[in-house]
């Protein structure tokens, strides 16, 4: 778990609407929200973009408790969801955050980093290239086993293998999400398979035809 401080102060918002929110985002330059979830209502707040957009250039921050200062009084949450304007990543539309609860347990995702991709056997000694079918993992925990990240180690992979969900080492307290489904979610993670244009002899395509007919008839 990181141990950085995410802490954020924002304003209460009485206003809510399509309109409101045009206006907050173009007029005053902050970010519509709202603070959801627990025993508590739903509150609507908004952020300055600046400071919003520091917190999320660091990747911690879309898997950690986030504390949030409104009117007095602290909020622990985490990043539920992020609405980004569809032709541009720096115009920010709305964020949800989700109450937490030290004895209750949370849903959410969390970033896989993969290591030792250039140096596993299925690349550096078999030539095989590395594809990546999932980059973050659905897991349940208590907020304070929330993870930074999960490390997916490559190193042993071959050509031909696949690393599945249930092959990753959890920290603990937590649980993948597809797993408490059954065995039949065991999604692949990553899998080392032959570069496109190489033969099982080790040839590119179309080497064995051009050797083939050079070769003078019997």
């Amino acid at each position: 778990m990181s141990t950085t401080d995410f802490t954020l102060n924002v304003l209460p918002r009485e206003t809510s609407g399509k309109g409101a929110s045009r206006r907050l985002r173009r007029e005053h330059n902050l970010v519509p929200a709202i603070i959801y979830g627990g025993k508590a209502e739903p509150q609507n707040i908004s952020i300055l973009f600046k400071d919003f957009v520091k917190q999320l250039e660091n990747e911690a921050f879309y898997s950690h408790i986030i504390t949030l200062n409104v009117d007095g009084k602290s909020e622990q949450v985490i990043l539920k969801d992020l609405q980004r304007h569809p032709a541009t990543t720096s115009l920010l539309y709305h964020a949800d955050f989700l109450r937490v609860d030290s004895n209750t347990k949370i849903h959410t995702k969390v970033p896989l980093h993969f290591i030792n991709e250039a140096e596993s056997v299925g690349v550096k000694q078999q030539g095989g290239a590395v594809s990546h079918n999932i980059t973050q993992l659905d897991i349940t925990c208590l907020p304070g086993n929330l993870p930074e990240f999960i490390e997916v180690d490559l190193a042993a992979l071959e050509m031909g293998q696949a690393l599945h969900i249930s092959d990753l080492t959890l920290p603990e307290g937590v649980e993948s999400v597809a797993l408490n489904h059954g065995a039949s979610h065991d999604q692949a993670v990553a899998n080392i398979h032959k570069p496109k244009g190489i033969t099982d002899e080790g040839e590119g395509e179309g080497e064995g035809e051009a050797t083939e007919a050079a070769a003078p008839e019997a």
